[in-house]
């Protein structure tokens, strides 16, 4: 059974940076798609980034040049380096993935089809 732990969440000011990581196990790491959503109060779901096992990433556009997704070698974990915070990027931040699956843009639209973490807490003030 797929199991992911995210943690690396805090408080920052406008500018700050963060670092988010997840533990994953259970999984295959030659053959799965990882990465990060995102969810702010009164807002859907967002996908930030995917990290697929053929090397394949992207990001959602906002967070293009600020944000970066790195995974250890074995994919065991994975992380999420956030620079250039700004308040438009609070919410609760969960690592996912889609086990014995590449990576596609597309999937951005389909956050059901992944397994989530519990979340980890981001706020930005201004």
């Amino acid at each position: 059974q797929v199991q992911l732990v995210e943690s690396g969440g805090g408080s920052v000011q406008t500018g700050g940076s963060l670092r988010l990581s997840c533990a994953v196990s259970g999984h295959r790491p030659d053959w799965s798609c990882l990465g990060w959503f995102r969810q702010a109060p009164g807002k859907e779901r967002e996908g930030v980034a995917l990290y697929g096992s053929n090397e394949y990433i992207t990001y959602t556009d906002n967070v293009k040049g600020r944000f970066t997704i790195s995974k250890e070698n074995g994919a065991n974990s994975y992380y999420l380096q956030m620079t250039s915070l700004n308040p438009d990027d609070r919410g609760m931040y969960h690592c996912v993935i889609k086990d014995r699956s590449l990576c596609y843009g597309f999937m951005f639209r389909e956050p059901e089809s992944f397994t989530w973490g519990q979340g980890t807490q981001v706020t930005v003030s201004s």
